[in-house]
């Protein structure tokens, strides 16, 4: 386990904001169209089914991007591949905001699930490679922070703009190009993965990376260990993943991926309006309780970056899939009797998830696979995870309609699964470098 205390810090923390920048991205992305939905009604006469696909086709898009994405960063490096994802998400923005008729902004919007996709899988990746053992669970996790700014940055704004005419919405995704902008510039100037060019004999290129990161023992014994991790790691393909040795972590990613969503926290941010519908909120209240859900969301996910290095992974995964368990019980019982704690509730779900399971499971995602088959592991879990997120929010207006409240009773039962999964599988990862993870997640 590395010991070393000379990082470049300052150094280290540049690169993975940078890198993170995808991660507000993926916010963007996911909140603009909730804002804009009114408006994309009338421009594009929308039914019910068009606005469900004009949402639900940014996760399609990802689950392509996420493919392109592994592909990409094999073959020429994680650098180039967040370039890709920032000029995806570029060009989609203005593409969006530009759109002419309902089909070409459908097509936008999947080139901007692309490049979701993308940066959900790569910007963890990156900064997990080339963050220091002791520090790297605080620094994937800023790639969710960024995402929760994203969000409430994004729900701002569209407020903001409500009232600028029928064509807010056109503002609502230009804004895009400014972040992605940014993201392109500074993605440019990112180091490659020291990872990438050792598997890629480039050791000179290596070292230089690794010496703007750590002093010259760190140097050394990063190269030293990247290289035993490496050892055979040429021609793998995803065939690789279902041996026998590798095929205990690939179940257990693909298993946290699903259950991120599975979970159910993201019918609460998507359909939030409805749910206080359902207990007779006004639409400024519910207007109202996504400013709160969206800065909750904010805070804990700042606690979740003080505590995932210091506290640990298992523990904070076994205090979010518990504690939402219960407090989905609690829920329930509250819209079934319109009681005004249905917002604390909701709330405290929001901070809980925000805290535990949002960022836990992406630092797990970009730790717990062997260097030999890394790009394409965390390709089939983010994948997953995108797909699961589909169906989690194609099916939770129709299950709201047919259930009401009882809904939040299924997801408290794949909270108490998800519970016993963690505790039963999953070993804690704190401070170890990703070497030493994989020797742990390949012993049996």
């Amino acid at each position: 386990m590395e010991k070393q205390t000379g990082f470049k810090n300052l150094y280290i923390l540049r690169i993975s904001f940078i890198s993170a920048l995808g991660g507000y991205l993926f916010g963007f992305d996911f909140a603009v169209i909730s804002g804009a939905l009114p408006f994309l009604q009338k421009q594009f006469a929308f039914s019910s089914y068009w606005e469900g696909f004009a949402t639900g086709i940014l996760a399609i898009g990802a689950i392509a991007g996420c493919i392109l994405a592994g592909r990409v960063a094999d073959k020429y490096g994680r650098r180039p591949g967040l370039m890709l994802a920032a000029s995806l998400f570029a060009v989609s923005s203005l593409a969006m905001a530009f759109a002419p008729t309902r089909d070409f902004f459908l097509v936008a919007r999947f080139t901007a699930g692309a490049g979701v996709g993308m940066a959900s899988m790569l910007s963890p990746m990156y900064i997990s490679e080339i963050a220091p053992a002791a520090i790297r669970g605080r620094l994937v996790a800023m790639n969710q922070l960024t995402v929760v700014l994203g969000i409430l940055i994004t729900n701002l704004i569209n407020y903001t703009l409500r009232n600028t005419g029928n064509d807010a919405w056109r503002y609502m995704f230009g804004f895009g190009v400014l972040p992605s902008g940014l993201f392109l510039v500074g993605a440019y100037f990112l180091p490659e993965s020291p990872r990438w060019l050792l598997n890629n004999n480039l050791e000179i290129r290596a070292e230089i990376v690794l010496s703007k990161i750590g002093d010259s023992v760190f140097v050394r014994e990063s190269i030293t260990m990247i290289k035993g991790s490496l050892s055979g790691a040429a021609n793998i393909n995803y065939a690789a993943l279902f041996k026998r040795a590798m095929l205990p972590a690939v179940l257990t990613g693909i298993g946290l991926a699903v259950f991120q969503q599975f979970c159910g926290i993201n019918t609460v941010f998507n359909y939030a309006p409805k749910i206080f519908q359902s207990i007779g909120a006004s639409q400024d209240d519910q207007l109202l309780q996504t400013v709160f859900i969206g800065s909750v969301n904010l805070v804990f996910t700042v606690l979740a970056m003080l505590l995932v290095d210091k506290l640990g992974r298992k523990p904070l995964m076994l205090i979010g899939a518990g504690g939402l368990a219960i407090l989905y019980v609690f829920i329930v019982s509250a819209l079934h009797a319109n009681a005004g704690v249905v917002s604390v509730l909701l709330l405290a779900a929001i901070g809980t998830y925000a805290m535990t399971l949002a960022p836990v499971i992406w630092v797990l995602i970009a730790e717990i696979f062997p260097s030999k088959i890394r790009s394409a592991a965390i390709t089939v879990a983010v994948v997953s995870l995108w797909m699961a997120y589909f169906i989690l929010v194609f099916t939770f207006p129709v299950l709201f309609e047919h259930l009401k409240e009882n809904t939040f009773y299924i997801y408290a039962g794949i909270c108490a699964c998800g519970f016993f999964f963690v505790l039963f599988r999953i070993r804690e990862t704190k401070g170890k470098t990703l070497e030493e993870v994989e020797q742990a997640m390949t012993m049996h």
